[in-house]
């Protein structure tokens, strides 16, 4: 336990330093309010840049602040999974290409206290940087269309973060054997999103895929679902994800050499 505590201290510190704890939030924050704020300025954006015949008008429908908050999900879905990703690709292949990991396994340090040191400060640093964004964003929204229950963006942020960890799982476990970090990246976003539109166009089998949850937050928030309909994907989500936790770990120790 002492060693885990080590190496989490030394993950958390190693993100500040780099600016992990500066960049990614903002980020995310900005691709948040940015929804809400350009949705609500969007007929006048329009009417400024869209050369318009002098006295025409254009009228969008208004849409609720469920619907506006849906959308900012579908912009985590696209943008956020690739800023992720990113954010985790360099964890293990960093410290690999520097002899870094090697310097850490000399020593009485176990391959699952270093895995579970990566993976929880990252879904620390990705969860913090995402529930920021989504609060600040439902304040815009509250304030610029109609109020949104905050129980149902409570409940949609558990249900999609289940999403996003196993994102960083995945990208976890990849980089356990794969060197490269542009590499790293390319492979989980590709097999992400073949995942992703695998599920969109087989739905009736579909039903487990982890991918799933990115709906089933929006539906949330929009159609108020009973939470009974979400136990197979987030089941099958939270037991992938602790898969792939188990096989980043034995993938780790397979290694002879760091």
């Amino acid at each position: 336990m002492k060693n885990f505590i080590t190496l989490f201290q030394k993950e958390m510190l190693e993100s500040k330093r780099n600016g992990k704890w500066i960049w990614l939030p903002v980020v995310i924050m900005i691709l948040g309010i940015s929804q809400p704020i350009t949705t609500y300025y969007m007929p006048q954006i329009i009417e400024k840049a869209g050369n318009l015949p002098e006295g025409a008008k254009i009228e969008f429908p208004v849409p609720t602040g469920a619907e506006v908050l849906a959308a900012t999900l579908s912009q985590y879905g696209t943008i956020g999974t690739l800023l992720f990703v990113l954010a985790t690709m360099g964890v293990i292949s960093q410290e690999r290409q520097n002899n870094v990991l090697t310097l850490i396994m000399a020593r009485p340090v176990t391959a699952f206290q270093y895995i579970a040191s990566k993976w929880s400060s990252q879904v620390i640093i990705a969860l913090t940087s995402l529930f920021s964004s989504y609060v600040l964003t439902w304040y815009y929204t509250n304030l610029l269309f109609s109020p949104v229950r905050w129980i149902d963006v409570l409940i949609s942020f558990l249900i999609y973060s289940l999403w996003i960890i196993f994102i960083l799982t995945f990208t976890i476990w990849l980089g356990t054997f794969l060197r490269n970090s542009g590499g790293i990246a390319g492979v989980s976003l590709t097999l992400l999103a073949a995942l992703s539109l695998l599920t969109g166009l087989a739905t009736k089998y579909m039903k487990w895929s982890p991918a799933t949850l990115r709906d089933q937050a929006t539906s949330i928030l929009i159609d108020q679902k009973n939470l009974d309909t979400f136990f197979l994907p987030v089941f099958s989500t939270i037991i992938l994800s602790i898969i792939l936790f188990a096989l980043a770990v034995n993938t780790l120790k397979r290694f002879e050499h760091f």
